[in-house]
């Protein structure tokens, strides 16, 4: 199906990535819905979107809610007949350190990046199968192949593994299911960092896998090498990132920021 009439739900719409992912799906001629939490950010990207008409829908989400899921998906029935598109874009970080992270934190990042992601996938399912066609397109992170950034990574690595295993399930009704695993790409989830690509990388991959569905798929290309040379030799990844002087390093930045803050 040509791009030019599908219609797609965007969650996380309002973020660095998801708002490059919104632009992008416009400018391809799809319809969309954009969901996300009602703030100011999404007031933002609501009137940058206002040109492009009934073919934007603006959805206040909390995707750890499943009432709201299901609201978004009928919403978007109602306006659009269809979804043929799902883009799992939302997603929030954590402490590095495992040990770090409050009960409060380890609940919250389990269940935007991967409890939200299957309900929006469980939501859109149906009208996919019922359509016999559909792209589905989950982001998750090179932290989703490394596990060094506790229960951020952890999260990431069941995205991946729900994302193989809905694959496989939904195949013979021509729906396709792509992880997009982005390294360090400049978002607010990485102040810090400079010279970073533009989370552009990461929209122009969804772009391309709602075209041609693959497995997954590394952004940018610099990250495919040191991903597989840790999934290759782990015990060696293993002594990398099991040494201390290295874990305090990992974790300087964030506790210096945590102790910032006064938490």
């Amino acid at each position: 199906m040509p791009s030019n009439g599908r219609v797609a739900v965007v969650a996380g719409a309002s973020g660095g990535i998801g708002t490059a992912t919104v632009r992008a799906l416009l400018a391809e001629g799809m319809a969309v819905a954009l969901a996300a939490p009602q703030d100011a950010l999404l007031d933002a990207l609501a009137r940058e979107v206002e040109p492009f008409g009934e073919r934007a829908l603006i959805v206040p989400t909390d995707i750890t809610q499943r009432a709201e899921v299901d609201a978004l998906v009928a919403r978007a029935l109602v306006r659009f007949g269809r979804v043929d598109v799902l883009a799992n874009v939302a997603g929030i970080g954590s402490s590095p350190s495992f040990c770090d992270s409050t009960d409060a934190e380890i609940e919250r990042v389990l269940a935007v990046n991967l409890l939200g992601a299957a309900r929006l996938m469980h939501a859109v399912l149906p009208i996919m199968k019922a359509q016999r066609r559909g792209a589905i397109v989950n982001v998750g992170s090179v932290a989703g192949e490394a596990g060094i950034m506790g229960i951020y990574s952890a999260s990431k690595f069941g995205l991946r593994g729900l994302s193989d295993s809905v694959r496989r399930e939904v195949r013979s009704f021509n729906i396709g299911v792509t992880l997009i695993e982005p390294g360090f790409v400049r978002t607010t989830m990485n102040p810090a960092m400079s010279n970073l690509p533009g989370p552009e990388v990461v929209a122009e991959a969804i772009v391309a896998a709602i075209g041609r569905p693959r497995r997954s798929h590394i952004v940018p290309a610099a990250y495919r090498l040191p991903v597989f040379l840790v999934k290759t030799f782990p015990g060696f990844t293993d002594l990398v990132f099991g040494n201390a002087r290295v874990q305090r390093r990992l974790n300087r930045d964030a506790r210096a920021e945590r102790n910032g803050s006064g938490s």
